[in-house]
């Protein structure tokens, strides 16, 4: 090896450390003007974040007024991206959705004329998704998973980017549809929104009761924003830390011999590979903040259960038994750990 190749390499390496950096930097304005609204939810925000950078949608839980809608808001007005609320019932049509033909007059003559639904925009809040019917679900989710939808044999590609946060209660399940696992795979995350202190609670009301209502001011732009989802996929993961991926993916399987007691017992499906992409995913833009350029499996644990929770099915015991799929994965990341130790 010539004396010339390390400050090459070194050379090589600036760009992307630059990138990286800049990344950082970029990702922490748009945080601190979406903190400017949101009071709170550290851990919901740098998931929903992580989860439009990686290129996925999020499925958000909490009881009601907890700043969803505001949530959503907020990052389309940090991000300058076109922001579009759909509320979901039992009446809504697929139509309604994805939009239909409507037949147009000009100059004495007929067409017909695609005319867009609210699914065309870079931030889609889908309310309630659980109380549309299966038919209409399926409509949405078409364009999660292929960012494009299909009318009448045409396909029409959706903005880029495009992010879904659809969200559903906790408590009510009267009149609803749930989704179905395949369904559900289509979500990046599955995150749980906690209800506010009461020093945040205080916060809260300060910042609405009063006369100048904070608002985010815009951070970056459409073309920076996919610059940076770009930027994470160069990312690199050591084929040790990928496995670690697989193992714990294999684990919450009930067939495989990583399979722990309560996956046994309590699991009937596990999950699909697409968790391992997330969990993947989302610990490079984890290892990004933190400033490094390469995956560690620390990353990895704390995507895991956001990633896979909607991915686990329970057979009727599990459900009998009212097991949280969030302690059956603790417990498979837990067996990966001791294993470790030992």
């Amino acid at each position: 090896m010539s004396t010339d190749e390390p400050q090459e390499l070194q050379q090589d390496q600036q760009p992307l450390q630059q990138q990286l950096a800049a990344f950082r930097d970029d990702y922490e304005e748009i945080k601190k003007q979406i903190c400017r609204v949101i009071v709170g939810q550290n851990e919901i925000i740098d998931a929903t974040l992580t989860a439009l950078f990686a290129g996925g949608h999020v499925l958000l839980e909490s009881v009601p007024g907890l700043g969803k809608t505001l949530l959503a808001r907020t990052l389309a007005d940090a991000l300058d991206l076109d922001f579009r609320r759909l509320q979901f019932t039992p009446d809504l049509m697929p139509a309604d959705v994805i939009g239909t033909y409507i037949v147009m007059e000009s100059h004495g003559r007929r067409k017909f004329e695609f005319q867009q639904g609210p699914i065309f925009a870079n931030v889609l809040l889908a309310d309630e998704v659980n109380r549309a019917t299966p038919k209409t679900q399926s409509a949405l989710l078409e364009g999660l998973g292929e960012g494009a939808v299909t009318v009448a044999n045409e396909t029409y590609d959706l903005p880029d980017p495009f992010f879904t946060i659809a969200t559903q209660s906790q408590s009510e399940t009267e009149g609803t549809f749930p989704l179905p696992q395949t369904q559900l795979d289509r979500f990046f995350f599955k995150l749980r929104m906690p209800f506010p202190s009461g020093d945040e609670l205080s916060e809260i009301f300060d910042r609405t009761t009063e006369p100048m209502v904070p608002v985010a001011k815009k951070a970056l732009d459409t073309r920076r924003v996919r610059e940076m989802m770009d930027v994470v996929r160069r990312v690199t993961i050591a084929p040790e830390v990928k496995q670690y991926a697989i193992s714990r993916l294999l684990a919450t399987h009930p067939d495989q011999p990583q399979a722990t007691p309560m996956v046994r017992q309590f699991v009937a499906q596990g999950c699909s590979p697409r968790g391992g992409q997330a969990m993947i995913l989302a610990g490079k833009i984890r290892a990004l903040l933190d400033g490094r350029v390469h995956v560690a499996e620390e990353d990895l644990r704390v995507a895991a259960v956001p990633a896979l929770r909607h991915r686990l099915t329970l057979n009727f015991e599990g459900h009998a038994e009212q097991i949280e799929p969030d302690d059956v994965l603790n417990e498979v990341l837990g067996a990966a750990a001791a294993g470790e130790a030992a």
